[in-house]
């Protein structure tokens, strides 16, 4: 039973209140707690000139702002924190503040803790947001009030008000969300798993913990969805069936396991041993997004009829900065997916095309390994580098393609115009996150779609 959302009233009205980072998915939470009538404290590491223009609305409210390098010095004497996502719960400023009796928490613990409907939450290395997005337009297809957020969309815990029992959540959550949760989803899917993120996690042993937790706290009413083809999410079966006295009810996908509630066999996707869609009546191309739709069909069964599963299937466009089709000049087709930020998701993008690429790499080091970048270079002609990690990318792919270095994308994509011929493609797919050059993955794919339109 979910907990009433009056008692989250009653836990902020009129108590000290710090709300760490001034971040899109926090701007909403502040201008909440002020209705709340809580005494808001806004930190940030930016100085005021340096926020979103959405951020700087904030201070027409009454709130106290604590900003530049130094911020986190001053977080003491808070009855409540909620902390940005990717702070670490065990860091010095949580802890002492921990010790100091204040209640630690983020906007999604809280959202998850008092939502009134049916949550499906969605993880994993790659394919989250497509996955995601799936859920969300079968959901929307059948006729539900679906409401979509984590990662992407919206902060949800400030609409909290605007949902029913009858309504569907779609979350998709990152790690660093599912680090301090301890309620799950009603609905989990785990889509891959594979190195990232260890600049922040401390290990892969800590990272897969993580992900765990996205089905750690389900019940036996609950359903888990996981990918069968990989290693570690093939892993978590028996962990979660395990559990004394708790059957939980799970299902797997797969590429090539035709035991597998749904599998892709010789061009056709079935589920639950019947033919579902044609994989070429599937408008996302990618034996990756034939894995991301069979995941989301396992994850609504319940809820979407066939026909409506179809229909999605035929008609869902994709979603921007993954494989995303820019424009075709000279015979060369350029290709955005801005949002591959590991090698893994790369090698995935990779396997949409026939061969004849011209690969765009590069980017902030996440601490991970690029030799997985190995397995795709079948398909590829040419590499240009830039960024961060350009030369360690270049130790593992030197002798294996053409090199090009760079420093920035204005000259990345010059390059790739002089060096690509009739019938190449070019594709952004950089194995890192943007963070040493651009705000985000979208800001990235968007000044490469922007220079790809100007050549």
């Amino acid at each position: 039973m979910k907990e009433n959302f009056n008692n989250f009233i009653n836990m902020v009205k009129n108590k000290k209140v710090a709300v760490v980072g001034i971040g899109i998915s926090n701007i909403p939470l502040i201008s909440m707690l002020v209705k709340l009538d809580a005494i808001v404290t806004a930190f940030d590491q930016k100085e005021f000139d340096e926020l979103d223009e959405e951020a700087k609305v904030l201070k027409d409210l009454n709130i106290e702002f604590i900003l530049g390098k130094d911020y986190l010095n001053y977080l003491k004497g808070f009855d409540v924190i909620f902390k940005t996502p990717s702070m670490r719960i065990d860091s010095e400023e949580l802890v002492n503040a921990k010790r100091e009796g204040a209640y630690i928490t983020s906007e999604m613990e809280e959202f998850i803790k008092y939502c009134p409907c049916k949550i499906i939450g969605v993880t994993g290395s790659d394919g989250k947001t497509t996955t995601t997005s799936l859920i969300y337009e079968l959901l929307k297809k059948q006729g539900y009030k679906t409401f979509v957020g984590g990662n992407i969309g919206n902060p949800l815990l400030p609409r909290i008000n605007e949902m029913s029992k009858d309504d569907r959540v779609v979350l998709e959550l990152s790690s660093f969300q599912l680090m301090t949760i301890h309620e799950s989803p009603q609905v989990a899917i785990v889509t891959n798993i594979s190195p990232n993120h260890l600049d922040i996690h401390k290990d892969m042993k800590e990272y897969i913990q993580a992900k765990k937790n996205i089905f750690k706290y389900q019940t036996s009413k609950d359903l888990l969805v996981l990918n069968a083809d990989n290693e570690i999410t093939r892993g978590f079966i028996d962990e979660a069936r395990g559990r004394p006295l708790v059957y939980r009810r799970v299902l797997t996908f797969s590429k090539k396991d035709r035991y597998a509630d749904g599998y892709i066999y010789d061009g056709t996707i079935y589920m639950f041993g019947m033919i579902l869609i044609s994989a070429d009546e599937v408008l996302i191309k990618g034996d990756y997004n034939l894995e991301n739709l069979i995941a989301a069909c396992l994850a609504v069964y319940n809820d979407v009829t066939i026909e409506n599963t179809r229909y999605v299937a035929r008609t869902f466009k994709g979603i921007p900065h993954r494989n995303e089709f820019i424009r075709e000049k000279s015979g060369v087709k350029y290709y955005n997916n801005s949002i591959a930020s590991s090698p893994t998701r790369t090698v995935a993008a990779l396997s949409a095309f026939d061969g004849n690429v011209v690969l765009i790499l590069g980017g902030h080091d996440k601490k991970i390994s690029f030799e997985p970048l190995l397995e795709g270079m079948g398909k590829v002609k040419a590499a240009i580098l830039f960024g961060e990690t350009k030369y360690m990318i270049k130790e593992v792919l030197q002798d294996k393609v053409p090199l090009y270095i760079e420093d920035t994308l204005e000259d990345v994509v010059r390059r790739a115009s002089e060096i690509s011929r009739d019938g190449d493609v070019v594709l952004l797919a950089p194995a890192c996150s943007s963070f040493d050059m651009f705000k985000n993955f979208e800001v990235r794919g968007d000044k490469f779609r922007e220079l790809v339109m100007k050549l």
